[in-house]
């Protein structure tokens, strides 16, 4: 099984753009498996060896790297003085020279060895490449394609990457099928055993934010800026929002006309997940009490040193404050970086006043009740005697 080297040069050129990539880059990676080949038929492993290829013509040069001296020891790496003045001029003892051979084939161990070295580094180069190309999107929401489903990892197709969405970076709720195309936020780029891994999300914070950036246009004039996000993907998110221009309004910015940039929003995370979208205020207090929306807070207490706050809301309010399992409240406090406690609030003394007066008539009955027994008792004995 011979290597033929005309039809290598052919196939350098498909290669390059199958796998799109450079063409000096492929041929580049093909000299290499030749050297190494050369090495196997004509050289011994610790040659220094340059391969050239002509894609045109196909021919293969070989230049082999050898020490000039005045006797011959080792002809694999040494050249007399007077073949070396041949083809460099001024050669001295100790000089370097090229020594040019022209290849013609190569056995069937040697091709073997070039054709492994090939697959191997042509991997190599388009993992460098994909890698590349990917880091620098980093951050971005790109579209993908769901290509299978494996328990807890949905892999999915970004142009010339796969990509894994583990259950961690998933929407609570939310199912996936082969087919289904997404918007998907590029979280990392992994070096793994099969190519670049590239981890996908549509859980994170960051996703809600370039949701949002795609249909607010005022965010990119810098007029508005979501200053914090709180989320918990599938259930609900708390944005903070302020606005750089006086006279805006940064929530109703956000929220669009009859609500269509949160709606838009939603539309694409699931209209089970609930947006809060709150107005950002540098005063602690006032930042806490929009926070903790929509629920009426009475007085915040905070606690700057250990980052807490005591916040007192009306009973009825308290569990609107806390929330289902503790939402509320939990993604305030995320959203604050406040550890947050919420109390009800104190009953008043005029609410007791007035649970006084409820109980003065039900005495005065009972008063005047005692007071007609003894009366009849008195007339019944009166009219005994």
């Amino acid at each position: 099984m011979d290597l033929d080297i005309k039809q290598l040069a052919l196939a350098v050129r498909t290669i390059a753009e199958e796998k799109n990539l450079p063409e000096d880059t492929v041929r580049e990676v093909v000299e290499q498996a030749l050297a190494a080949a050369y090495r196997r038929d004509y050289g011994e492993r610790e040659q220094e060896i340059r391969v050239t290829m002509n894609l045109n013509t196909g021919d293969v040069d070989a230049y082999v790297n050898k020490e000039v001296v005045e006797t011959v020891e080792n002809p694999a790496y040494e050249i007399n003085l007077k073949d070396a003045g041949a083809m460099q001029k001024n050669a001295k003892a100790g000089d370097l020279v090229e020594v040019h051979e022209r290849v013609q084939n190569f056995g069937r161990v040697a091709a073997q060895t070039a054709k492994q070295v090939i697959l191997q580094r042509l991997r190599e180069a388009e993992r460098e490449i994909v890698m590349a190309e990917y880091e620098d999107k980093i951050g971005t929401v790109i579209n993908a394609l769901v290509s299978r489903v494996e328990g807890n990892i949905v892999r999915v197709e970004l142009g010339k990457a796969q990509g894994i969405m583990p259950r961690s970076e998933q929407i609570q709720g939310e199912r996936y099928y082969p087919g289904q195309r997404l918007k998907v936020l590029l979280k990392d780029v992994e070096r793994g055993f099969r190519g670049p891994q590239l981890v996908v999300s549509r859980s994170s914070r960051e996703f809600i934010e370039w949701l949002f950036r795609g249909e607010v246009p005022e965010m990119e004039s810098g007029a508005v800026e979501i200053k914090d996000i709180a989320r918990e993907a599938g259930i609900r998110t708390k944005l903070a929002v302020h606005s750089t221009v006086q006279g805006v309004d940064p929530v109703g910015t956000f929220v669009g006309g009859h609500g269509t940039r949160v709606n838009a929003v939603m539309s694409e995370i699931g209209e089970q997940e609930k947006i809060d979208i709150i107005v950002w205020n540098e005063d602690v207090v006032a930042y806490i009490t929009n926070a903790l929306s929509p629920t009426k807070v009475t007085k915040v207490t905070v606690d700057e040193a250990n980052k807490k706050a005591l916040v007192t809301v009306p009973e009825d309010q308290l569990s609107i404050a806390i929330g289902k399992g503790g939402q509320n409240v939990r993604l305030a406090s995320k959203l604050t970086g406040y550890e947050l406690d919420i109390e009800a609030e104190k009953t008043s003394a005029p609410v007791v006043a007035e649970q006084k007066v409820e109980t003065k008539p039900v005495a005065q009955k009972l008063k005047k009740k005692t007071e007609l027994e003894n009366n009849l008792l008195e007339a019944i004995e009166e009219h005994g005697e």
